[in-house]
């Protein structure tokens, strides 16, 4: 049985979160974490009554308590590192979903887990789908290297572009050259008319209240265009990646960041 931290329990995502780890025969969650507790026992939102699992807002004291094998983190920016440090320097393997980490920090994070022989696994993505759309994205540059992505979420989202975005421009960084698109005196009325521009392709973030998480790839060429999207319409569809993430971490070493590097095995 693998023991399970959830940090950032009591938000959106972290309820997700309990439910699916506490529906799966090989979890087993162990400690709950969050700095705004409005419940006291795991057991009250999963409606199964007293479960003896109290929500806490102190993660170190919560790990050296109940000694859990990976943290599940779900929840903040500005928070999301030191958590992750917590977690490894007391020996956990952090699994996390929240995004905006910098690249410095994924440096930091991938030196001391060399030094340290320790695991932590960051994926912009738990979606399954999402995770083919990138492999799709990536397939695709290789024959049609103009594109740009659009990603849309929901307007509480903190970062721009996501992650997924993020993952998505490198991995085809990966199979095209850098080059410039568009015409070569292209003028931006508005300073970001255009979106962000990484390696030469446009990053376009929307956030509007009714979406989830969503992204299309678009690639264009002479007489025609090619759409690579995908929707993920409820948190549900995370899930089934957070519960295989908890599952094959505990078998790897060093960072590893992406969920396609845990899936096939």
């Amino acid at each position: 049985m693998i023991r399970v931290l959830v940090s950032g329990a009591n938000g959106r995502m972290g309820r997700e979160v309990l439910k699916a780890i506490s529906q799966d025969a090989e979890c087993e969650i162990v400690a709950t974490v969050d700095i705004k507790a409005a419940w006291e026992d795991v057991g009250e939102i999963l409606g199964l009554g007293k479960s003896g699992v109290k929500m806490e807002s102190d993660l170190e004291a919560a790990i050296k308590s109940h000694r859990p094998q990976v943290m599940v983190d779900f929840t903040h920016p500005k928070s999301v590192v030191g958590n992750v440090m917590t977690a490894l320097r007391n020996g956990v393997i952090p699994v996390v979903g929240t995004t905006g980490i910098s690249e410095a920090d994924l440096a930091m994070i991938r030196q001391f887990c060399q030094d340290n022989k320790a695991t932590c696994f960051i994926c912009p993505n738990f979606s399954i789908g999402a995770v083919l759309m990138m492999r799709f994205a990536r397939e695709a540059a290789q024959y049609l290297p103009h594109c740009e992505i659009i990603e849309l979420h929901h307007d509480q989202k903190l970062d721009a572009p996501s992650g997924t975005a993020l993952l998505t421009a490198k991995m085809i960084a990966e199979v095209r050259a850098s080059h410039q698109q568009g015409h070569p005196d292209e003028e931006e009325k508005i300073i970001g008319a255009r979106g962000a521009d990484f390696e030469g392709m446009r990053i376009h973030s929307v956030r509007l209240p009714g979406y989830v998480a969503h992204q299309e790839v678009i690639f264009g060429d002479v007489g025609q265009t090619l759409t690579i999207r995908h929707d993920s319409l409820a948190r549900e569809s995370f899930m089934p990646g957070v519960v295989l993430a908890c599952k094959k971490i505990i078998h790897r070493q060093g960072l590893i960041v992406g969920l396609d590097l845990l899936m096939g095995e």
